[in-house]
């Protein structure tokens, strides 16, 4: 969660790198100002508005915190996300855009690379949401629900439906229901860690 000014451009720079958003050169700032990757545009916006709404949410502000929820649920509907703000730590890299629906109970750490038509969410009658861990990796289609957690250094399989805790680092996880297939080294998966 952004609680600052500091931490809200280091959220950004590690969501940039995340991406491989390159701003360095004429040719990659020509690039980004005439074909801005929308993705990232969410991402700006997503975390614009976290710093906004946990750090300056009083007077004149909390109009401006109106505006920003417009822009950001208007990109939002465009690229078919719906993504609470608060959920994700920073190195955030969403890798396509398409269905992803995140309960707002939900939390993921640092360094998430996440696919297409994932769901994160509540099971049936719960409040709280999955909580997963740093450098967690989430194939295409992967379901997580229920009030369970994912621990650090996991990669979750295409189409995993993952409705029960895990302890154990450094695994692969996949399967309906989602099991231990085998061990990753999660630097191989998601290259910015």
């Amino acid at each position: 969660m952004i609680r600052n000014k500091k931490e809200y451009k280091q959220y950004l720079k590690r969501d940039r790198l995340a991406l491989e958003i390159y701003n360095d050169g004429i040719i990659n700032k020509l690039k980004n100002l005439f074909f801005p990757n929308p993705i990232w545009t969410f991402q700006k916006r997503m975390r614009k508005l976290e710093y906004y709404t946990n750090c300056k949410n009083y007077g004149l502000y909390k109009l401006y915190i109106y505006y920003l929820k417009y822009r950001y649920r208007k990109i939002s509907i465009k690229l078919n996300f719906s993504i609470p703000i608060n959920v994700f730590g920073p190195g955030l890299s969403i890798v396509h855009y398409g269905t992803i629906v995140i309960n707002f109970t939900s939390r993921v750490g640092a360094n998430c690379r996440m696919h297409a038509c994932v769901n994160i969410g509540a099971s049936g009658g719960e409040v709280q949401g999955p909580q997963l861990g740093d450098n967690v990796y989430i194939a295409p289609g992967a379901k997580i629900y229920g009030n369970i957690s994912i621990p650090n250094n996991t990669a979750i399989g295409a189409n995993a439906v993952v409705n029960k805790s895990f302890s154990e680092e450094n695994t692969i996880i996949a399967g309906i229901p989602a099991k231990v297939i085998g061990k990753v080294d999660i630097k191989k998966i998601i290259k910015y860690v």
